[in-house]
């Protein structure tokens, strides 16, 4: 079986492979999921994926993921405009649409800093995010990851939004429900610890 391949197969794994998260075994299992589609069904998946890429596009205000000129939050009459929370990706927006907790507005930054990969400020949403300062705008919440290049983010934001008389807030952060205190990392503990609340 060692000289057993087949192209076709073996380019269609190797296209899951490429996704995020996605090894081997499960590319594997995935391709041949495909394969067993009846056509028709493979031609509707496979259309999705072009029509995703020809029709949405950056939000003209938020940079959020849509298929229109602006996505469905900055289109809502109803929503807060004088709070902006900013993110690292769509897909946290979605996370936060999904907690139901929030009804301000966000802003995409597609990306955090990060010198080692040759990230910078120029790369990321930063002069849109700057742009819409102004109109109202009396705070903004930094909701990019916990992690070092999400930190370094947020300081250097807070450092460009902070003269220009916006409240700049950040994202608490701590022990999650459910959680143990012995399993917590140091960070997480001093940062539940400073984000105390009183009961």
């Amino acid at each position: 079986m060692a000289g057993y391949h087949v192209p076709p197969l073996e380019g269609l794994v190797e296209k899951f492979e490429s996704l995020p998260g996605i090894g081997h075994k499960t590319a594997q299992r995935l391709a041949y999921h495909v394969l067993d589609m009846p056509r028709e069904q493979a031609e509707s998946f496979a259309q999705a994926i072009v029509e995703a890429h020809e029709k949405i596009r950056y939000c003209a205000v938020c940079c959020n993921l849509t298929d229109a000129s602006l996505c469905p939050v900055c289109r809502s009459a109803v929503r807060d405009t004088t709070a902006i929370c900013v993110v690292e990706e769509p897909k946290d927006v979605f996370a936060l649409e999904r907690a139901g907790e929030y009804n301000g507005l966000y802003h995409v930054l597609h990306g955090a800093i990060s010198p080692l990969s040759g990230i910078g400020p120029d790369q990321l949403k930063i002069k849109e995010l700057l742009a819409r300062m102004g109109g109202g705008v009396g705070e903004v919440i930094m909701a990019t990851n916990p992690t070092v290049e999400g930190e370094a983010t947020a300081m250097y934001l807070s450092r460009l939004l902070k003269p220009l008389g916006v409240k700049v807030t950040r994202l608490a952060y701590g022990i999650p429900v459910g959680g143990d205190l012995e399993y917590a990392d140091e960070v997480t503990l001093q940062r539940a610890m400073e984000g105390r609340q009183e009961l």
